[in-house]
């Protein structure tokens, strides 16, 4: 009751709970709310409005961030700068660029691609969520926002506010890059397109009911032997059936 209403106080909730046949203290309540974390009523909803605009605007709402990764060049180690979307609702991804320069004129150039009128990534959305991060120019937001896409900025200090972004990253370097040595931008783009295809296909998902994002050909009564589709050298596998 004290997360999903964050206004109510210790009385409040005392009466609610009298609704239910408890005969419960103010205090109780305090102690208990305070055992477990949660914030009395003014501090609790201030917690609680992140949560609060993620429910009411899921389905309209995207997130950003960069990661980084070395590559073997010519000219010895290059840190490259890979940015990505993710539509939360879906987990959907779209890698939008990877530069060793991430300028002003590159992000332009992204903003430009995410809201372009014929396939643009986030062309339905309402909202992008992104850290401070200075690589986020004015520029880049004011372009998102001459399309109807609101940038939405966390807190200082907050990484938890964009956890789905964080959450891609992390599993694309487990799963992928931190197990390759990437000689040159073109490997990293061919580790970038294989990793997405098979998020995108064929990696099952515990956020959206440990299912596929694009199911395809699989059947719900096996019948053959099972295959494997590998990737990557066998570092990402899928396992199917193909559909009579």
């Amino acid at each position: 009751m004290a997360w999903e209403n964050p206004s109510w106080g210790y009385d409040r909730l005392q009466g609610a709970l009298a609704n239910l046949g408890y005969s419960v203290s103010s205090s109780t309540i305090a102690n208990i709310l305070k055992r477990h974390g949660i914030e009395p009523a003014p501090e609790r909803g201030n917690r609680t409005s992140w949560r609060s605009f993620l429910k009411a605007h899921w389905e309209v709402t995207a997130a950003t961030d960069f990661f980084t990764i070395e590559l073997w060049t010519p000219r010895g180690l290059v840190t490259y700068y890979v940015l990505f979307v993710i539509h939360l609702a879906t987990r959907r991804v779209c890698i939008v660029g990877a530069t060793p320069h991430p300028n002003g004129a590159f992000m332009m150039q992204i903003a430009r691609n995410l809201t372009d009128e014929f396939g643009g990534f986030l062309k339905g959305y309402r909202y992008l969520i992104m850290d401070r991060d200075r690589k986020f120019t004015d520029g880049f937001r004011d372009a998102l926002e001459r399309e109807d896409v609101e940038p939405v900025r966390c807190p200082p200090r907050a990484p938890t506010c964009n956890a789905y972004a964080e959450r891609f990253v992390r599993s694309i370097r487990e799963e992928c890059l931190d197990r390759m040595i990437l000689l040159g931008e073109r490997s990293l783009r061919r580790a970038l397109g294989e990793h997405g295809s098979h998020y995108v296909r064929e990696r099952n998902h515990q956020g959206v009911g440990n299912k596929l994002l694009e199911p395809t050909n699989v059947i719900a009564f096996p019948t053959e032997l099972a295959q494997r589709r590998e990737r990557l050298g066998g570092m990402l596998n899928f396992y199917y059936r193909e559909a009579a």
